[in-house]
């Protein structure tokens, strides 16, 4: 991770569970680090928490399923004498709603529409865009992506979720496609974990008991499990790429 030193890498969704963990990763090898979320309480605790190590986090509040928070956020990032743009940018932020595709609310489907994908193709453009402004041609964008953008689950309300990591990982593929086109040196990795004991079942179900249930079920995945694959694919030498890392519990069978 000696490169990386120095260099700054945009985490979305870092208020909590695998972005803060990559987050807080990032920091401990260096990096300057820049999270956003809606809400940044949580971040400035990070920050504050990570004040002594090698690198530093910066708070910026973006709701992602806003365009012009999106723009405005880069430009804040750009503005920024300690910053000046993005080398590494982390697809990480994501929600589901209980939306069936049978009995869903279009709302809801929405809502997971503009975050998981329209927000992540936002921040992949203006990523690229700000490192091509700087001649960066070495950057990394990073997808954490879904075991359920790979096969769909056997259960009804998580189908649209599932959808919507379908696009991500046509996403991914597609940016790879056009970055080789361009000849151009930026990495792309996605990360596709299974069941990870987050914040995230207890958002979906709005239902505290049935989260701990699924998340008693098995071993499940830790937001450092995810970070660790991240650092993988970020401190592999120029030459490699690494496409799509699938991670999921030893216990999960679906």
């Amino acid at each position: 991770m000696e490169r990386w030193v120095g260099r700054v890498a945009l985490v979305t969704g870092a208020s909590a569970g695998i972005g803060a963990a990559i987050a807080r990763d990032l920091v401990c090898f260096g990096m300057k680090v820049v999270g956003c979320s809606r809400n940044i309480e949580n971040i400035q605790k990070l920050s504050d928490e990570l004040k002594n190590e090698k690198g530093s986090l910066t708070a910026i509040r973006c709701d992602l399923s806003k365009e012009e928070d999106i723009i405005k956020m880069f430009k804040t990032i750009t503005s920024n004498e300690s910053l000046g743009g993005v080398d590494v940018c982390i697809n990480n932020a994501g929600l589901a709603h209980n939306a069936p595709i049978l009995s869903g609310k279009t709302q809801e489907w929405r809502e997971m529409l503009d975050v998981n994908v329209m927000a992540v193709t936002i921040c992949t453009r203006e990523a690229f865009q700000s490192m091509k402004e700087r001649n960066v041609d070495d950057g990394h964008i990073i997808f954490i992506n879904s075991m359920s953008g790979h096969r769909i689950p056997p259960k009804t309300a998580v189908h649209f979720y599932s959808a919507t990591k379908y696009a991500v990982t046509a996403l991914m593929e597609s940016t790879r496609q056009e970055l080789r086109e361009l000849k151009s040196h930026i990495r792309v990795t996605g990360v596709s974990p299974g069941l990870v004991e987050t914040e995230f079942s207890y958002r979906m179900n709005k239902d505290e008991e049935k989260a701990k249930a699924l998340y008693s079920s098995i071993l499940c995945l830790k937001g450092k499990d995810i970070s660790n694959a991240v650092v993988y694919a970020l401190q592999a030498p120029s030459h490699v790429e690494i496409n799509d890392v699938l991670i999921r519990p030893t216990e999960q069978t679906y």
